[in-house]
């Protein structure tokens, strides 16, 4: 059984302006990130075929990924090769050709076809509404909770603030990396949201509710949600590598997304919101 141990971190030798610094400061590229992106391309993060429409057309070959490209029409929006069981997954824009089409264009090219999903675009265009808004009601529910668990300004707003960063970090991510936006990585953020909320309620409850000075309350609660938190995370190192792996991609974005998110709560819990709650205990809750 592996063991995480728990640095004894000497918060005091860091002001409350360097904690916050780092947090911050990534928070801020994250958002320039997502807004050049937005600039560019109409949105802050590419959608998948979940969210625009398309085909999604699995095939068996060890043809080589430019004939695979030529032997489709029209061309394929992207083909991403699976080496462990010599597969491509192509995808196609929604209306460009009908699964029949391409269906015959794989046989014609003697290849096999594993599988084809088709999404129609305002089908996409529905899922996209309801899952982004299950991501904003469920971000507004958790909100609305946390002001109404701790009633006051400082420790709310440091939750919500984590939650917030937790869920732009990998957003920009994303971007970067070439993830699209799916119904898998919606899932994903909507998980982050409940990771984000029980590291940060788990070091308020300690900080504010329970005996013993700050600085051993903030211990106290760092042995439990970091052992938590790098549990989770190589577990979905694992999950990354073996979907990786095995070429099922809704996995490893899952996963990715999931890694991402868990190392920037680490960050945003025990730098940002411990500046922000030793403020208000110290300085905040005297003035």
């Amino acid at each position: 059984m592996v063991e995480f141990t728990v640095p004894d971190v000497d918060y005091t030798q860091y002001t409350n302006r360097q904690l916050a610094a780092i947090p911050l400061a990534v928070l801020a590229v994250a958002l320039l990130v997502i807004a050049g992106w937005f600039v560019m391309t109409g949105a802050p993060v590419d959608p998948g075929i979940d969210f625009t429409g398309g085909t999604e057309l699995r095939i068996a070959t060890d043809a080589p990924q430019s004939e695979v490209q030529q032997a489709f029409s029209p061309t394929p929006d992207s083909i991403r090769a699976v080496p462990s069981d010599n597969t491509y997954v192509l995808t196609f824009q929604a209306g460009s050709a009908t699964t029949t089409e391409l269906e015959e264009q794989a046989a014609a090219a003697g290849y096999e076809v594993r599988s084809i999903d088709a999404v129609s675009a305002n089908f996409g265009s529905d899922t996209q509404f309801l899952a982004l808004g299950g991501v904003v009601a469920a971000f507004v529910g958790m909100s609305l909770l946390v002001f109404a668990l701790f009633r006051t300004f400082v420790p709310s707003i440091a939750v919500v603030l984590s939650a917030f960063s937790d869920i732009v970090i990998p957003v920009a991510l994303m971007n970067l990396l070439g993830i699209e936006l799916s119904l898998g990585t919606v899932a994903a953020l909507l998980m982050l949201i409940g990771y984000s909320v029980d590291s940060d309620i788990l070091l308020n409850n300690h900080v504010l509710r329970r005996s013993g000075d700050f600085y051993e309350s903030t211990y106290r609660a760092m042995r439990t949600g970091v052992t938590m938190t790098l549990t989770s995370i190589a577990a979905m190192i694992v999950m990354t590598i073996t979907a990786t792996i095995f070429g099922i991609q809704l996995l490893a974005a899952i996963g990715t997304v999931l890694v991402f998110g868990l190392a920037a709560d680490l960050m945003n819990t025990y730098l940002l919101n411990v500046s922000l709650l030793r403020w208000y205990k110290y300085e905040g809750v005297a003035r």
